[in-house]
């Protein structure tokens, strides 16, 4: 079909961060929601290039789901949107699918053409229960209310920065097809900040950087990681339902860049034996006017009373939340001593196998680093449970919390176990999606041997949330 009278929103990419970063400042200083909207929605009606604008929202696992609407359309029906909630796992049952969609108009972002296609925009997306409440399968919400809460109540702004890592593999389906292949190829065997100029891994990380940089990421530093075909691409700190969505910005737009380059950009947290697994740390302060919590010049490691209480409340719920940082059944390969894993219950600021580490800092940069987060956990449920626990949990009477001799799970029964009869899990979740993510990596779990053995099997990889699909499934 010809194209020559086309006319479709493709913005050169320093103009996309021009406006990506000005969208970002109004949210940095939680300028108004009302103003923020007619904002968009005047841009929306004035910008005649723009075709469709995507709604992004999660699903309970952290699955991402895209809905495209026609702009004249939503312009008219922005606040009476709706979906069949049945059909998103872990959400609504059929007899009662019917779900409302509302628009979080400060998280608004200009995407490059090349990756995401000309004439749209991006946005995320609330999900609101039939009765008009917040969904409460919708851990994006959940976090977005609980930092609004602190926010109010207390002045408290909680920031977030994760290091997330992949491996790039050869071809396109390379985790889909993985039950019939039984391994993963890889791209690049350069190694830590090890590789040539114009080699697959470096293209594709300067590609993902650029486009990363064009949505106002902010970038601080990318490279090979220690395994090979491994990456790693670093940006700034964020307030924690921004940070949140920019992991599933990351993630979108590195696997579909990876697409167009003909590989497969994975996040399973360890999709190959023998060599590093993939992690996600996850770097935490809270301010108050501006002014770092965590930071005591004259506190141990510089990191101030509120911080260790934060980790000491982190520590006595490690058991409990672990499902929710490692959700699949590959992720508890990760959780090996010998490749570094964070498999330790304890706090320290040197010991790499720790939990928690407390990285050197100032009186800006002051944080706590949880090290145990997979890549593949729900962005959103991660960063609630752990703020939540460390902010408003309790702390366990266990002689020497912060150095005891204890372990995470080393397999995700023994974790679902934990998180099902977890008082806290019911406590800051509800029973009812306390058990239906539970149930949700059950099914998974029961696909899989319970003892993880030497290799990776096929259902590890095919049950992963970021694959899931009925047809794979009924595979098996």
């Amino acid at each position: 079909m010809s194209i020559e009278y086309r006319n479709f929103l493709a913005l050169p990419y320093d103009e996309l961060e021009e406006l990506n970063l000005a969208a970002k400042t109004d949210r940095i200083n939680r300028v108004p929601i009302d103003e923020i909207r007619d904002k968009r929605l005047n841009y929306l009606a004035e910008e005649k290039r723009i075709k469709a604008v995507t709604v992004l929202f999660s699903d309970l696992e952290g699955r991402l789901h895209l809905l495209d609407y026609d702009k004249k359309f939503l312009l008219n029906s922005y606040e009476n949107l709706t979906f069949d909630g049945s059909s998103i796992r872990g959400f609504t049952a059929q007899k009662e699918s019917d779900l409302r969609l509302g628009i979080d108009w400060s998280a608004f972002y200009w995407v490059p053409a090349d990756v995401f296609g000309t004439g749209k925009v991006l946005v995320f997306g609330i999900v609101i229960d039939k009765d008009g409440t917040p969904y409460s399968g919708d851990l994006r919400g959940v976090l977005k209310a609980y930092s609004d809460k602190l926010y109010a109540e207390k002045g408290y702004t909680l920031n977030a920065a994760n290091e997330i890592e992949g491996f790039l593999f050869a071809g396109k389906d390379a985790e889909k097809n993985f039950h019939l292949t039984g391994k993963f190829d890889y791209v690049n065997t350069g190694g830590y900040y090890h590789s040539l100029p114009l080699d697959p891994l470096r293209q594709f990380i300067d590609t993902a950087a650029e486009v990363q940089r064009a949505m106002g990421f902010q970038n601080e530093k990318d490279h090979p990681e220690v395994a090979p075909s491994q990456f790693e691409i670093n940006y700034g700190y964020g307030e924690v339902v921004a940070a949140a969505d920019q992991i599933q910005l990351y993630k979108l737009l590195t696997r579909q860049i990876a697409t167009n380059m003909g590989y497969t950009a994975s996040f399973l947290p360890k999709p190959v034996v023998g060599v590093n697994g993939s992690g996600m740390h996850t770097n935490l302060s809270v301010s108050h006017n501006k002014t770092n919590l965590m930071w005591d010049a004259h506190g141990q490691e510089k990191l101030s009373e509120f911080g260790w209480d934060f980790i000491d409340r982190i520590l006595s719920r490690a058991l409990d939340i672990c499902l929710i940082l490692n959700p699949s059944v590959n992720a508890y390969r990760r959780l090996d001593p010998h490749f570094e894993a964070p498999n330790q219950i304890k706090a320290s600021a040197t010991d790499r196998g720790s939990m928690v580490r407390v990285p050197i800092g100032n009186s800006k940069s002051m944080r706590v680093e949880v090290r145990s987060v997979a890549p593949d956990a729900n962005p959103y449920l991660a960063l609630y449970s752990i703020f939540k626990t460390g902010i408003d949990g309790t702390k366990a009477e266990i002689k020497n919390l912060r150095q005891a001799s204890r372990y995470l799970p080393d397999n995700v029964q023994q974790a679902i176990e934990d998180f099902r009869k977890s008082k806290w899990v019911a406590e800051i979740l509800g029973a009812d999606v306390q058990g239906r993510f539970a149930e949700l990596k059950q099914a998974a779990a029961d696909r899989c041997p319970r003892a993880l053995g030497t290799f990776v099997k096929g259902p590890e990889v095919q049950y992963h949330h970021e694959v899931y699909n009925q047809s794979l499934w009924n595979l098996f």
